[in-house]
């Protein structure tokens, strides 16, 4: 293996890392599994498939209903994920942390929540050219039924946000800033203190999509600036169908619910409802339980580790990654920004994604290809799609060079 220069984690500590996880232990067309497909999902440590076992062997009932010990336990252990990610992103209270199904109904949740109370025909929100359509296509919507207006921050050929472009556009009429964290497509980490000093100067707060940053890096929603942050579990090792919307209490407290049902009343008549407090009155119905307890063992896996350390590593490791690849003739790294995490895309004019990825599955090794969801960021470097490689902190260097050898391999057979 290959010795990577980082002050994260050593070689040794990989190795023992990846013992956590029983899905890298295995053969995939009779080759050793490579799993480089980190920013589609995340596998999962031991600890949080025991967590989630352990609820549905032990402890399976309805949380905050029930005087039983059954459900007193799990009530417990679903409010100690929750605290347990609140101490993980620095925020003030727990009660700011909000269950949702992933980064992609947080964003909806504060769109038709948020946005159908403070927007007016006339009024923008602004995002970046190199955001998930998830972040597009809800204020589309919404564009379609209220009239806002959704301005766009461009970026360079090394995929580096514009800022002076963005500053040009705060305006009296800005009623949001809707930013990504890291590109999924690009790897680019934005700077999002910048970008809410500016937004604040102006009044106007600061959604941020972290369902990239967040399982790679440390994320302060204080040091940030953030007003909004979402992201979803399964990119951070925990379980799919559960995530998390934080905001600040006071804009919480005065935006409208965004599904109605139980949990999230305090008391119905048929003549009026009185909404529940932070952070129920958002977690209607019976939440995803197993969820937000495997989610809350993840956080604390993470920790374990080290936040800081795991930056390192994945830096070190996509700058080692990033060299190979560029020393491959044939290949373009899409995406070169100076601060970026763990994302190796590129793009071969001899061999369509889809074909390059379908070589590479053959070697055993796992890639995603195609848009990533960033239709508009394939525009902008005018390609159909593009291979994606994405880093955790249990890959190595080895598995960096089983990629380029399985790159050797398209090249022979598309030339």
């Amino acid at each position: 293996m290959t010795t990577i220069m980082t002050d994260g984690l050593t070689a040794d500590a990989v190795a023992r890392i990846r013992q956590d996880f029983p899905v890298l232990d295995q053969l995939v067309n009779g080759r050793p599994l490579v799993y480089l497909d980190n920013a589609a999902t995340t596998q999962k440590p031991r600890a949080v498939i025991d967590a989630i076992s352990n609820y549905y062997l032990h402890n399976n009932s309805n949380v905050h209903r029930g005087v039983h010990t059954l459900s007193q336990r799990a009530t417990d252990d679903f409010e100690a994920g929750r605290e347990a990610i609140r101490r993980f992103i620095n925020a003030p209270d727990a009660g700011e942390v909000i269950y949702v199904r992933g980064a992609t109904e947080g964003l909806n949740l504060v769109a038709n929540s948020y946005g159908r109370k403070y927007f007016k025909a006339g009024d923008e929100v602004i995002i970046t050219g190199m955001e998930h359509h998830s972040n597009i296509v809800p204020w589309q919507i919404l564009g379609q039924e209220i009239g806002i207006r959704l301005r766009v921050i461009p970026f360079n050929d090394d995929g580096e946000l514009l800022m002076d472009e963005y500053e040009r556009m705060l305006n009296d009429r800005t009623r949001l800033v809707s930013v990504v964290h890291q590109s999924n497509a690009l790897g680019t980490v934005n700077p999002i203190e910048t970008i809410a000093e500016l937004a604040h100067a102006r009044g106007v707060p600061v959604m941020v999509d972290a369902a990239q940053s967040i399982p790679h890096m440390p994320v302060d929603v204080q040091a940030l600036g953030a007003d909004f942050l979402t992201f979803s579990g399964h990119k951070m090792y925990g379980p799919t169908g559960i995530g998390i919307l934080w905001g600040r209490a006071d804009l919480l407290n005065d935006m409208p619910p965004y599904q109605s049902g139980g949990e999230m009343i305090r008391s119905v008549t048929f003549e009026e409802t009185t909404y529940n407090v932070l952070p129920h009155k958002f977690e209607a119905g019976t939440p995803d339980i197993a969820g937000a307890i495997g989610l809350g063992a993840a956080v604390e896996y993470l920790e374990a580790i080290g936040m800081a350390r795991i930056s390192a590593y994945e830096r070190a490791l996509m700058r080692y990654g990033a060299e190979r690849l560029s020393g491959i003739e044939g290949v373009r790294l899409i995406g070169t920004a100076a601060e970026r995490g763990g994302i190796l895309s590129f793009y071969m004019e001899s061999a369509h994604a889809h074909d390059i990825g379908t070589i590479l599955d053959a070697e055993g090794i796992a890639v995603r290809t195609g848009h990533h969801c960033a239709q508009p960021v394939m525009a902008r470097y005018e390609v159909p799609a593009t291979v994606r490689a994405s880093l955790s902190f249990y890959n190595t260097t080895d598995e960096i060079d089983a990629l380029i050898k399985g790159i050797d391999r398209v090249i022979e057979v598309f030339g």
